[in-house]
């Protein structure tokens, strides 16, 4: 007997591929039930390479007999409908950012600390955590538990995908409009995106971090250790998909390269390529439609006594997102749920 799996935002970016990855990965699944808004309703979604799924109206969706409920319709629908699935008996995993800071949600990256899953009985909600956090502590999780982390400073690369199809259009739509000698004025972000990189994601916080900034510090504070200190400048550069960060990281116990690649190159859900040649790393490019964490630029940083530089790079919408969720939900059918 499989399971009853809904999506909740089935139309969107993310749960487009929500429902490719669960197609891919073969997850037990008798019935998958897309859904979102009223305005989407009897709209039709890929599952896999032959069928498509009906879409259904999530204000107005039953719950009790689904199992689990994928969300990532955004943080005000979450708010309403995710504790009204886990409330009728559906273990929920959330993609937005709304339940990530609550202590009785677990904040889940399944190679980092996937034994958290089970604090999902407490109110039948997980939480993914944010796109650029779950690369940053995939890669920084072998590290950290052989030489702990002090102090984490990154740069982040984001893809105009992370702000949602809307964005990516208007990526599209500005560099045409350019290349038309034309002008079209910003409307998904605060500056022209096309040809040009935004140091904003997020509204601003009075001590001028963005939203995207905050969460990175918080989440990785919140998966790795509370100790860590964090400091983050997030940035929307005109690519379409893959977001890509430059860590430094200073270790408490010393730590060399070579070390680094060898904990790197055995951990899970990770890929080095790191060759000192012209194009021996990886670029959003490379790693979007792939699974991994791709780390690159491993070198040792000279300003601090135990410091290393990372390049990392990740697809925002399969790890940074749907492959995560699903991940999180084969754990709590292989070792939580027990029907199939």
């Amino acid at each position: 007997m499989g399971y009853r799996v809904a999506i909740a935002g089935a139309t969107g970016n993310v749960g487009r591929q929500l429902l490719a990855v669960l197609a891919e990965r073969d997850f037990p699944a008798d019935e998958v039930i897309p859904l979102a808004s009223r305005q989407s309703v009897g709209k039709e979604v890929s599952f896999g390479e032959d069928d498509t799924l009906t879409v259904h109206d999530l204000a107005e969706f039953d719950f009790t007999g689904v199992d689990l409920g994928l969300f990532s319709p955004g943080s005000a629908v979450s708010r309403v409908h995710a504790p009204r699935a886990a409330a009728q008996g559906c273990v929920v995993i959330d993609n937005t950012s709304q339940f990530r800071m609550d202590e009785d949600v677990p904040l889940v990256v399944p190679e980092v600390n996937g034994e958290t899953i089970a604090g999902f009985e407490a109110r039948n909600i997980i939480a993914n955590p944010n796109c650029s956090t779950i690369q940053m502590v995939v890669a920084l999780k072998p590290l950290h538990d052989h030489a702990r982390i002090k102090r984490i400073v990154v740069s982040t690369y984001q893809s105009t995908s992370g702000a949602g199809k809307q964005a990516m259009d208007e990526l599209f739509d500005h560099t045409r409009a350019i290349y038309m000698n034309a002008r079209e004025e910003p409307r998904a972000f605060a500056k022209t995106i096309a040809f040009n990189v935004v140091p904003q994601i997020g509204a601003f916080d009075t001590d001028g971090s963005t939203g995207e900034e905050a969460k990175m510090v918080r989440e990785t504070q919140r998966i790795l250790d509370p100790e860590i200190l964090v400091s983050a400048t997030c940035v929307r550069v005109p690519t379409f998909i893959g977001h890509a960060e430059a860590v430094n990281v200073e270790f408490h116990d010393p730590i060399d390269e070579e070390e680094a690649r060898e904990l790197l190159s055995a951990a899970p859900g990770v890929e080095v390529i790191d060759r000192p040649f012209d194009g021996g790393y990886a670029t959003p490019v490379d790693c979007a439609g792939e699974d991994a964490t791709f780390v690159s630029r491993i070198r040792r940083d000279s300003t601090v006594a135990n410091g290393l530089c990372l390049w990392v790079v990740s697809d925002n919408l399969r790890k940074g997102a749907a492959l995560n969720a699903v991940q999180i939900a084969e754990d709590l059918v292989a070792n939580h749920l027990g029907h199939a």
